[in-house]
């Protein structure tokens, strides 16, 4: 894959990017499995990691940490997301009782040196904000944002599932742009087109991040009428591109700019999703799926 710039600010990510965000599914053999997945990843052109401190239960980024310092690749090879802003409970976190945002400079700056430490890097490529905690001074937040920039420890500052509004309150108070949004966005979550969040992250000259570009695998096995209804339309318009309906899908994706954020574990889900840049999904087809996915048709 090609390599293309996030934002008009950079830095370069692969087209498609493998986030970690269902790793807490992942019981057995956490350690095989991701070594697996990432090789995968790094054949099929897919540079670009996007992490959390929370994913995995916690242990998303110590366990690629160790994949790093086996130097299983050059750290200079891959582009590094990670991010903090939602707390969950755990074992050995006995002061957490209930699922919060906390985007507070403390909570930050401290956040940032444990996903070092457990990712055993020097710097992380995008650092972003997993929502917005309204109970935070938004002030000393992005102060922390622009403090990590300063120090080398953040390259770039992005955010997630971020409204308009919110999107613009932080873009007001950072010296350094803001490079993406990861917001979702696939067939049968189309929000994002109606909302505004498009517009204005196509406005900040950025690329939307799209997580859950399968549904969570819903349009290949959903049972509800929106998804029995544009998975019949992928397969009918499949059969021009001869190509499987999950490529088909993420292509609608691509087609709006978007970059798809993937999180399955399954290896021929990840192959369609790399598959679906080879296709050149006509105008008329986009909006075909899109009336299904509306229910216009």
């Amino acid at each position: 894959m090609q390599k293309i710039y996030l934002s008009d600010s950079g830095p370069k990510v692969s087209p498609a990017i493998y986030g970690f965000y269902r790793w807490n599914e992942v019981k057995n053999d956490a350690a095989q499995t991701m070594e697996k997945i990432v090789n995968l990843c790094l054949e099929l052109g897919i540079n670009t990691f996007d992490h959390a401190d929370i994913y995995g239960d916690y242990q998303c980024e110590e366990l690629f940490g160790k994949l790093i310092s086996r130097k299983s690749f050059k750290r200079e090879d891959i582009v590094l997301f990670s991010k903090c802003g939602l707390v969950t409970p755990h074992a050995d976190l006995p002061e957490v009782r209930i699922n919060h945002y906390n985007t507070s400079k403390d909570h930050i700056l401290k956040s940032v040196d444990n996903s070092l430490r457990r990712l055993k890097t020097d710097y992380i490529d995008i650092f972003l904000l997993n929502h917005l905690d309204p109970l935070s001074n938004v002030e000393e937040t992005a102060l922390a944002l622009q403090r990590l920039k300063e120090s080398g420890k953040v390259k770039n500052v992005g955010v997630v599932n971020f409204t308009v509004f919110q999107h613009q309150l932080l873009a007001s108070l950072l010296k350094t742009p803001i490079v993406t949004n990861h917001i979702e966005l696939n067939l049968l979550n189309t929000s994002a087109l109606d909302n505004g969040q498009l517009d204005y992250i196509k406005q900040r000259y950025m690329r939307p991040l799209a997580s859950a570009p399968l549904a969570a695998g819903r349009i290949a096995n959903g049972t509800d009428a929106q998804a029995v209804k544009v998975r019949s339309k992928l397969e009918t318009i499949g059969k021009k591109y001869n190509a499987d309906i999950e490529s088909l899908a993420v292509a609608w994706l691509v087609k709006l700019g978007a970059l798809p954020l993937i999180g399955t574990i399954n290896e021929q889900r990840i192959r369609n999703i790399a598959n679906a840049f080879t296709i050149d999904l006509d105008h008329q087809d986009w909006y075909e799926l899109y009336a299904a996915s509306r229910g216009e048709l």
